[in-house]
């Protein structure tokens, strides 16, 4: 098959590869302008800021596309009612490495407790002093995992060798990880806010999941709450975040994601003058860290995308598949 990636980066080149297909680079994301660029091509290979709504998919689908390859676990950017319409199948990575995400998300836990990024900057201006860069023992600290599938499954277990007591949420309860950590308890939501001292969102994008962190879910939780997101942006209101970071209501923030994201992320806009109000701001406190969308970022990650991805390729050809997204990449 004739595959157009879009918004492919050098990475991208790298991994993505097959001796029985032909892949061919697009570094401009997906939009209703560049699916013109889909002439000739059989499937179409996109990632989680390309736009595949109803006049995108019209427009691959008028081109001759079939078959929609999302080399990401998420599938919200598309239109997946009107792919069906369309006959267009989708396929996505559900489980490139869940390791990956799960331990960068405890690794922000550890930075914006001890302070990591401040000392470095500071010891590089030959500064030694130790004023502002106390924390404290994770020994006994409240964590709330919002989400417990593969992911958030491994945050319990990672924060738990840590001696972390864990509490979580989940619409469907993980019953291994209940039957590894008995003493883990699943409690709603709104208990999540009010007795974590640490927060982390592993939950996917939904229309009941947006916005799950507001300004009601804020004014419940503990004075200096940290707050760490590498999920998906949209779970979080920023605005409600920076309300919390200016009253002190939040003590720290960790995001990979941001709900605004689709614009900057994975671009370089280090010579563009900001136009994101809302991001300048939060990324101006100090106790706030902001990464690009790289929790996901591993070797191991970017292999099992591109094998997954030439699996849904054959599942496609072969009329084989688990469903409406196909999931080849087991535990």
């Amino acid at each position: 098959m004739k595959i157009a990636v879009f918004g492919a980066k050098v990475y991208d080149r790298e991994f993505l590869k097959s001796d029985q297909h032909e892949y061919v680079y697009f570094k401009e994301e997906l939009s209703e302008e560049m699916a013109k660029r889909a002439q000739g091509f059989e499937a179409a290979c996109i990632f989680v800021n390309d736009k595949a709504d109803a006049n995108v998919l019209k427009k691959l689908s008028e081109n001759g596309v079939k078959c929609l390859l999302l080399r990401c676990a998420g599938y919200n950017n598309v239109d997946l009612k009107e792919a069906k319409n369309l006959g267009i199948k989708v396929y996505s990575v559900p489980r490139y490495s869940p390791n990956a995400v799960a331990e960068f998300a405890v690794g922000l836990m550890l930075t914006l407790n001890r302070h990591l990024h401040k000392a470095y900057n500071r010891v590089r201006d030959n500064n030694f002093a130790l004023d502002g860069l106390m924390g404290f023992d994770m020994l006994g600290k409240t964590v709330g995992v919002v989400g417990t599938g593969a992911i958030g499954a491994i945050v319990v277990k990672i924060v738990r060798a840590f001696g972390c007591k864990v509490i979580a949420y989940d619409v469907y309860k993980n019953a291994q990880l209940q039957k590894d950590f008995p003493d883990m308890e699943y409690v709603e939501l709104e208990q999540i806010w009010k007795q974590s001292d640490i927060i982390s969102l592993h939950a996917p994008l939904s229309k009941d999941t947006q916005h799950m962190l507001n300004d009601d879910a804020v004014a419940k939780m503990k004075d200096g709450v940290m707050i760490v997101n590498t999920s998906r942006g949209p779970l979080v209101d920023t605005k409600a975040l920076i309300k919390g970071l200016k009253s002190k209501k939040i003590g720290a923030v960790g995001i990979d994601v941001y709900e605004n994201e689709s614009n900057l992320f994975y671009n370089d806009h280090s010579k563009d003058v900001p136009e994101d109000d809302i991001l300048s701001r939060l990324t101006s406190f100090p106790n706030v860290i902001v990464t690009g969308h790289q929790a996901f970022f591993t070797k191991e990650a970017l292999t099992n995308i591109a094998k997954t991805t030439n699996d849904n390729i054959n599942n496609f050809i072969a009329k084989k598949d688990d469903g409406e997204l196909t999931k080849t990449v087991k535990d």
